[in-house]
């Protein structure tokens, strides 16, 4: 397989898949804000800095307010990681690629691409068309997802459809989850173990696993049980440590995978490591920082291996904006 072919097959499933857990983002974000009591320190600008865009907004907007962040993450093709973006981005990488996937990714994922170029506008204005068209996007997404796996065969391309995807689902659960740990709750006491319940019930209902929690872990919702369950499960396909875990099957498939896989091993060992003893948001947030700091350098030797081998300086601008 050439190493383009490859390439675009890995970053097509990554924007794909940012672009599904950014829209769980924002629409998670907005849950939490109506379930906050008064006096509580949250807001929407604290998202930017979850997706690590805070730096780059600022040298496009004066104000960091409800609309200009939408319009930031939804709307503006100036943001790499924005949903219009994300989606281009995957069609246009497939779009060369359509004698190696199914017929029927190309047609739903081109009328995906021209549905929210069409809604991002009204999306990124109204907070009744933006819950709209974000679960659109949200179930689009799904649908692709489960159209790869059930009409592709499992062979070297998939593998790296399923790499790309494993290596950006675990990297958005981890700041999904950190959403939480940026929640100043103000000090009343018992009364605050309800909100911080709502709060983390939204963090399961964003990544669609709190009916697979109430099975699995637990009816009642408390937020050490739902980091475990959200970091550890082995089942959930969503927690960091099954897509750790794929990330490693595709890795074995591949040739010269010693980086790699040494890169994926010391991010099963930090997540290993994770104490639960007297965790606050301040070190949880600083955990997660580290787990994407992992998967960046899963991704950096993936590239370095299989993308880039002969020219490891050569990147193209729009990967590499990325």
């Amino acid at each position: 397989m050439l190493s383009r072919v490859a390439e675009n097959l890995y970053w097509m499933a990554r924007y794909l898949e940012r672009a599904e857990n950014t829209a769980r983002l924002i629409n998670t974000t907005g849950q939490v804000l109506l379930d906050l009591p008064r006096g509580a320190s949250f807001g929407w600008d604290i998202l930017l800095k979850v997706v690590g865009l805070d730096k780059l907004f600022d040298e496009h907007y004066t104000v960091a307010n409800e609309s200009n962040i939408m319009r930031f993450l939804i709307q503006d093709e100036r943001n790499p990681s924005s949903v219009v973006s994300s989606i281009r981005s995957a069609r246009e990488n497939s779009r060369t690629l359509r004698e190696i996937l199914p017929k029927e990714f190309w047609e739903i994922l081109n009328g995906l691409y021209l549905f929210i170029r069409q809604q991002a506008p009204a999306a990124a204005q109204s907070q009744g068309q933006r819950y709209r068209v974000l679960n659109h996007v949200v179930e689009r997404g799904q649908s692709l997802t489960g159209l790869l796996m059930g009409c592709m065969s499992h062979d070297l391309a998939y593998q790296f459809i399923e790499l790309g995807r494993n290596v950006e689902r675990a990297d958005m659960t981890t700041r999904i989850v950190d959403i939480n740990s940026a929640v100043l709750l103000p000090h009343d006491g018992g009364a605050l173990e309800p909100v911080q319940e709502r709060l983390w019930m939204s963090v399961l209902k964003a990544l669609s696993a709190y009916q697979m929690y109430r099975r699995h872990v637990d009816v009642h919702v408390r937020g050490t049980a739902v980091l475990s369950y959200l970091l550890l499960d082995p089942h959930f396909p969503r927690t960091v440590r099954y897509c750790l875990g794929k990330i490693e099957e595709c890795l074995s498939t591949l040739p010269d995978n010693g980086d790699a896989m040494k890169s994926a091993r010391r991010a099963w060992r930090r997540l290993a490591g994770l104490r639960w003893e007297g965790l606050t948001p301040a070190v949880l947030h600083e955990y997660l920082d580290q787990c994407q700091t992992d998967l960046g350098a899963i991704h950096t030797a993936v590239s370095a291996q299989y993308f880039y081998r002969e020219q490891p300086k050569t990147q193209p601008p729009e990967q590499a904006a990325a």
